[in-house]
């Protein structure tokens, strides 16, 4: 299981994609304001350890999923831990922006082609988020880049830019309102991967959730159950050779 490492919280709805954030409903039910960003008591998790000297985060981390690492309100706080991150060379660091053309304002100065232990996801919703974030995303650089496409609202041509991504992952809104998303979709981003021989995984259906024209509603405990049972996922030749 992955390790979760959340130094800070809270965010501000940025695009298209924030409509129905599950931080934001989850924050307005337990009485929270999400747009305070505050550090957390698990700020120095990567330097602590359990009584029996293991330490609290190992293998794959991931990290600000309840905020966004790249948000202006954490610069204070961002040297410091990319100063832990270093030190935990033994892990791999992935954390998800919207906010990547802030990416030079928010790396270390000793980032050089990138820190090999961290991949960057970058979020996208629609193609006008798509070839304004990747266009400058697939330039930058990152040992290891990832594409979000989550929630997918519409369809969309991303393979100018996944000559230098590992993987894409793509996944529905979830929300009783939420917009709906075409399986039609889901399966042209996977050819466009499989056409690059770039790793593909669907990750979740859409609450509401269009197949052949039909609209279904698919109650949230079942949409990560429904992509798996589509067996789509596709993964790289590139990754099986190694």
């Amino acid at each position: 299981m992955p390790g979760v490492w959340n130094p800070f919280r809270g965010c501000h709805r940025f695009s298209e994609g924030c409509l129905h954030c599950y931080i934001h409903k989850g924050d307005s039910k337990r009485g929270i304001d999400t747009n305070l960003i505050v550090k957390t008591k698990d700020f120095y998790k990567p330097l602590e350890y359990f009584k029996n000297g293991n330490p609290k985060l190992s293998g794959l981390v991931y990290m600000c999923f309840s905020t966004d690492f790249f948000i202006e309100e954490a610069d204070i706080w961002r040297d410091e831990i990319w100063k832990m991150i270093k030190k935990r060379s033994d892990c791999e660091f992935l954390f998800l922006t919207k906010r990547i053309e802030r990416f030079y304002e928010c790396i270390p100065s000793d980032w050089g082609m990138g820190y090999p232990n961290v991949t960057i996801s970058v979020t996208i919703e629609n193609q006008n988020n798509a070839d304004k974030r990747l266009s400058f995303f697939k330039d930058l650089p990152v040992a290891k880049k990832l594409i979000s496409a989550q929630p997918l609202l519409e369809p969309i041509n991303i393979e100018a830019y996944l000559d230098c991504i590992d993987l894409v992952v793509v996944g529905g809104e979830s929300d009783t309102f939420g917009r709906p998303m075409d399986y039609s979709w889901v399966l042209d981003i996977k050819k466009q991967c499989e056409k690059k021989d770039v790793s593909f995984t669907f990750r979740q259906c859409a609450t509401n959730f269009i197949k052949d024209g039909i609209t279904y509603k698919i109650p949230t405990r079942l949409l990560t159950k429904q992509a798996r049972l589509a067996n789509i996922d596709y993964n790289s030749k590139k990754e099986d050779e190694l």
